[in-house]
């Protein structure tokens, strides 16, 4: 589909961001201008000189947030625009120099003595500013010179064109061939593969299965050069700011303890018996004498039709939803009326589904919406990341207004928890019942035990370029083979195709990302039921949550909503609830 064939109605509104490409050009060129922060170096002793560098800088910060903002937006509505690709290109040139001019910063004020450091936090001027100022004075051990700042700051448009060269080969040069799809002939996309996986038919999923990791095999050489750069900056960078790993830099930088992520990934590892029942379940229900990964995605439910429109499915996410309440739910509406949102798959559109913050607007949400029920909980998850954006930038001041990427998951998480259960609540036949509970289960396999795979790897293959043993395709493939076999078990044919999985994986070129999207659906799970157990007492609970920001640090803010992470119970809480559910399918499916 053509991008002017769409509804205006179903395109999200640039323009509150900049009314025209020109506005943008000016607003460029003034930030331009303005980053120029030499006057403050060697000053920051002085609390007046300081408190005005803080607050310039947060004003320039935030026109670089717009520019990029609306630089990355219309870059990915149509990747094939060289303007678009090139506006988005000097937003990074620009952020390049304000890192660059900046650099100062954190060597200086490391540098400083910790009683005047400890002074500015009770100074009620700084209250912007305390908990920033409190990570500083946690990473003195971790401070490098000017200098040594400088260069990483310039470093840091090189290393970022790792993750821009995956980005082109997905989007752009990846060569999917085309599939015979309802009748016809069209291209294999990443969103119509996606359906396809979810149907019913099984020649058809096979085809599109080999058809997809074909594409991906054939620039396997080109991927895996890419994602060993993407591995060996990260090592670079842990080693320059004298870190332990790359594992301890990327856990320190959110505030979050490396042992979060060890204790996961040993809370997971010593419950896969649930996993490996699921499975094996699948083959039995669906007659399978060989099962394949093609096959894990596909319904085991026949006989539920459920395509509703973009409209229809907005509806249901404000209905499931509801225990949030009034002021939640009219906000979801603000966000339809005012179009935050880009709805529509059309050509050289980035794929996937995501949301972006824009301060001082309002967040951005892209779909490439098919009519399906996982496009309905993709709604559910992307409005929760926007709402968790919206409640913190209007509590928070600009400082604090952006939360820790640990947290990201939650909001957008319980979302999805919400509407699950209302829509089984509301269930009127058997068969929707067995579908959902279906549709749960693969949800918490996807989101907790496929994450905590994709983490369980992305550790390793650090671990080995730490050790500094060699990275290959051959040997990378060969880790994600037998990590994966010890997550799905015997019940599922470890094939070729799905040993390379990791190549097609865009959330490795951040890395010990994914990992998070483990903790937040068991911190999902621990707020949702909660709030459906409590009500409103949660619901306030979880409120403070999402106003949190990044005032403190990210597992105290969940501590807010009921959920502590540095104990055994929350993980306890998601494990039973895949076993309860699994229980429960099993006994409506008389197996």
């Amino acid at each position: 589909m053509k991008r002017s064939e769409v509804e205006e109605s179903h395109k999200w509104r640039l323009e509150d961001i900049f009314a025209t490409p020109e506005d943008w050009e000016k607003e460029y060129a003034k930030t331009t201008e303005r980053i120029d922060f030499s006057k403050y170096a060697g000053k920051l002793g002085d609390r007046n000189t300081l408190l005005k560098f803080l607050k310039e800088n947060d004003e320039v910060d935030k026109s670089l947030d717009k520019l990029l903002s609306y630089a990355h937006l219309k870059n990915d509505e149509d990747r094939s625009i060289s303007e678009s690709n090139a506006r988005y290109s000097r937003v990074y040139t620009l952020y390049t120099k304000y890192a660059t001019e900046t650099a100062f910063f954190e060597p200086e004020m490391s540098a400083l003595d910790d009683s005047y450091l400890k002074s500015l936090i009770e100074d009620g001027d700084f209250s912007d500013y305390d908990y920033q100022i409190k990570r500083i004075m946690a990473g003195k051990p971790h401070a490098v010179s000017e200098a040594e700042e400088r260069l990483m700051g310039m470093a840091f448009e090189v290393f970022n064109t790792f993750s821009e060269t995956f980005e082109m080969i997905d989007n752009l040069d990846l060569p999917l061939p085309e599939i015979e799809y309802e009748g016809k002939k069209v291209k294999l996309t990443h969103g119509l593969y996606g359906m396809i996986l979810h149907s019913d038919d099984r020649a058809l999923r096979e085809e599109a299965y080999n058809k997809y990791y074909g594409a991906y095999k054939s620039l396997l050489n080109t991927i895996t050069s890419t994602y060993i750069g993407n591995v060996k900056s990260d090592v670079l960078g842990s080693r320059v700011y004298k870190f332990g790993s790359c594992l301890e830099r990327a856990l320190f930088g959110e505030d979050v303890d490396a042992a979060v992520y060890k204790n996961l990934i040993k809370a997971v590892d010593g419950n896969l018996g649930s996993m490996h029942r699921y499975i094996a379940d699948r083959k039995k229900i669906k007659g399978y004498d060989r099962q394949y990964f093609y096959d894990i995605y596909a319904p085991m439910v026949e006989g539920v039709d459920f395509k509703p429109s973009f409209d229809e499915a907005y509806e249901i996410v404000k209905k499931g939803l509801a225990p949030l309440g009034k002021d939640y739910i009219s906000l979801l509406e603000k966000g339809r009326k005012e179009r935050w949102i880009d709805v529509e798959e059309t050509d050289y559109k980035r794929n996937g589904a995501f949301s972006a913050s824009c301060y001082g607007v309002h967040p951005y949400v892209l779909l490439n919406y098919q009519p399906s029920i996982s496009e309905v909980f993709t709604i559910a998850h992307e409005m929760g990341h926007s709402l968790h954006t919206y409640f913190s930038q209007h509590a928070q001041p600009y400082a604090k207004s952006q939360y820790k990427i640990f947290v990201a998951e939650v909001a957008s998480t319980v979302n999805e928890v919400l509407l699950l259960k209302y829509l089984y609540s509301h269930a009127d036949d058997l068969s929707l019942k067995k579908y959902l509970l279906n549709y749960y289960l693969d949800t918490i396999r996807a989101t907790l035990h496929r994450q905590t795979m994709f983490a369980e790897f992305e550790s390793e293959v650090h671990a080995m370029a730490e050790r500094n043993e060699p990275l290959t395709k051959d040997n990378m493939c060969a880790l994600y083979a037998e990590i994966g076999k010890k997550y799905y078990g015997d019940g599922i044919e470890h094939d070729e195709n799905i040993s390379c999985e990791w190549a097609r994986i865009p959330h490795f070129y951040n890395s010990f990302y994914v990992y998070k999207y483990a903790t937040g659906i068991i911190s999902a799970i621990n707020i949702a039921d909660r709030i459906l157990a409590e009500g409103e007492p949660a619901v306030k609970d979880y409120f403070n949550f999402l106003k949190g920001g990044s005032s403190t640090d990210p597992v105290s803010l969940l501590k807010l909503a009921g959920v502590d992470l540095t104990q055994e119970k929350a993980f306890k809480v998601a494990m039973n609830e895949f076993d309860e559910t699994l229980k429960q399918f099993e006994k409506l499916m008389g197996i």
